[in-house]
């Protein structure tokens, strides 16, 4: 009898359990449809992440190239207006990188937002500018690497057909680098996604802030903070996924 009256009472707990699961569950994302704010901002999340991504990989190639191109020609110029000008660019790339990456990415987007473009009321624009600059610091660094990587006799080879250092760099270099370092760009893509939670703190309802919100109206934080975790969770393991598949391929191509 005694274990019969355990079973029930177990049996009773995880049937009450489950039903405030069901209510909290329907409070929180079914009621007035506030799972909309969860959707709305997740598309505010990529879209922040995508153009990011873009601004980032246009600074971070420029910067790589200057930085790289001094690295390699500096000691081998003449004196004159094209090396004061070589070890000026290096110089502000160097300064844009320490600054960017010694300092919070929080601290820069709201700086960004506050004092830069303190009359812009375009939020959306304001982050993916913050997150593009700083993401373009270290993807930088990344293309630095794959440049520096690559063997000397490829310029050479790119000199011997004609080319001058600039086409060399276009057409042989940079594709070889790229590919040598697109998994670690492609992981800078995922580390973003994440860093774009701090979206909320200039007022942008991103994925972080949907949840917040939810959490505001029904005053339960369970759920909506554990659903925010859990995408962003699946979209991690999605384009982790992805660079696993590129990364193989990529061996494959080199056999």
């Amino acid at each position: 009898m005694h274990y019969y009256d355990l079973a029930s009472r177990v049996c009773l707990d995880f049937s009450s359990w489950w039903q405030q699961m069901k209510d909290e569950f329907y409070l929180n994302f079914i009621k007035d449809d506030r799972y909309m704010y969860l959707l709305k901002g997740l598309w505010m999340t990529l879209q922040i992440t995508f153009f990011a991504v873009l601004i980032g990989v246009a600074l971070g190639v420029v910067a790589a190239i200057i930085r790289s191109t001094h690295d390699k020609t500096v000691k081998d110029m003449r004196p004159g207006f094209g090396r004061f000008l070589l070890k000026l660019l290096n110089l502000i790339v160097k300064l844009y990188l320490t600054v960017i990456r010694g300092t919070p990415v929080v601290v820069q987007l709201m700086i960004t937002y506050y004092i830069i473009f303190a009359s812009s009321t375009n939020q959306m624009l304001v982050a993916v500018l913050a997150f593009g600059i700083n993401s373009g610091a270290y993807v930088a660094e990344i293309i630095r690497s794959g440049i520096m990587s690559i063997d000397n006799g490829q310029f050479e080879a790119g000199r011997s057909l004609g080319f001058n250092y600039i086409q060399t760099m276009t057409f042989i270099i940079i594709p070889q680098a790229i590919k040598n370092v697109l998994p670690a760009l492609a992981n800078e893509f995922i580390v973003l996604i994440k860093e774009t939670s701090i979206s909320g703190y200039v007022g942008i309802q991103d994925l972080t802030r949907g949840g917040d919100v939810i959490r505001s109206r029904t005053f339960s934080a369970f759920m909506p903070l554990f659903a925010v975790a859990i995408i962003y969770l699946v979209i991690v393991i999605f384009f982790s996924k992805m660079v696993s598949i590129l990364e193989r391929r990529l061996r494959n191509s080199e056999r």
